[in-house]
């Protein structure tokens, strides 16, 4: 595995010149606008990457954008790999990973999911301040300890001073965030009325298939993340109504412009 990220990244730095990132980005469903913003000097399609992944789902396009964003250099993966697409978890992991190798210094994280506390709603914005994985762990197996430690520590998942600035940057543009733990199940279904119940009863505010994994993966290897949700359906019991990836799709993209100005001017901050 660790031969297989260097000859991704190696690749990687011989097609974008030696382009080095300071900020890892993925953007989750629906939210992969904020790739507009980006002053993009490469797109490499996910495809014409050797021996990686590629993306299957709709509102995941499924390209590496390098460029310039906030005036400071990032890589964004427009789309990103999900456990229940078949991949195995170091194929989930494997981009963060090769972010590390390109030289990112921070990752930042979106996602579409389903709201379980009954004072949100659809369409609010929540930064994620910790997280309840029910993946099977992607550190699981033969450590890399080139990577990081067996036993990495998981006290500040998501970054307490990025979350301060967030907050700081959606207060003065008047847009209305929430926090809470958002807790990561491996899907395609949709959560059943019991499902939902059970994520709020262990502590959750939100859940969905993604980001825990690549969080995971990036706290080992000493990156700090920042994540941000979009509620794009209610699991609340009495507002429970039946949800399809295309209203999950619509009601992102709604909320993406004010997740898009938050993320740009963090990352601006950094």
């Amino acid at each position: 595995m660790l031969n297989r990220i260097q000859r991704i990244a190696d690749h990687l730095k011989k097609a974008t010149g030696g382009f080095v990132p300071e900020t890892g980005i993925i953007l989750g469903t629906g939210l992969s606008g904020l790739g507009k913003e980006i002053d993009v000097e490469h797109a490499i399609p996910y495809s014409d990457i050797p021996e990686f992944p590629v993306s299957t789902v709709q509102g995941h396009p499924g390209k590496l954008l390098f460029g310039m964003l906030g005036g400071k250099p990032v890589v964004a993966m427009q789309g990103r790999f999900h456990f229940y697409e078949g991949w195995t978890m170091d194929e989930v992991i494997l981009p963060v990973r090769v972010m590390k190798f390109l030289g990112i210094k921070r990752l930042f994280v979106s996602n579409a999911c389903g709201g379980v506390n009954p004072a949100h709603d659809t369409g609010d914005l929540m930064i994620l301040n910790d997280h309840i994985c029910l993946f099977p762990n992607p550190l699981i197996g033969k450590n890399i300890d080139e990577l990081g430690p067996r036993f990495p520590d998981m006290s500040e998942p998501y970054d307490h001073s990025l979350i301060a600035k967030a907050k700081d940057i959606a207060a003065a543009n008047d847009i209305t965030v929430r926090e809470g733990t958002y807790v990561g199940l491996t899907g395609p279904t949709l959560e059943t009325p019991a499902e939902y119940r059970y994520v709020r009863n262990i502590g959750g505010d939100a859940v969905g298939m993604s980001t825990v994994p690549e969080v995971i993966a990036a706290r080992q290897m000493g990156i700090p993340c920042f994540a941000m949700s979009v509620i794009t359906d209610m699991g609340v019991e009495g507002r429970i109504e039946k949800t399809t990836h295309e209203m999950v799709q619509r009601v992102a993209e709604k909320a993406e412009p004010k997740l898009t100005l938050i993320m740009k001017e963090l990352i601006a901050s950094c």
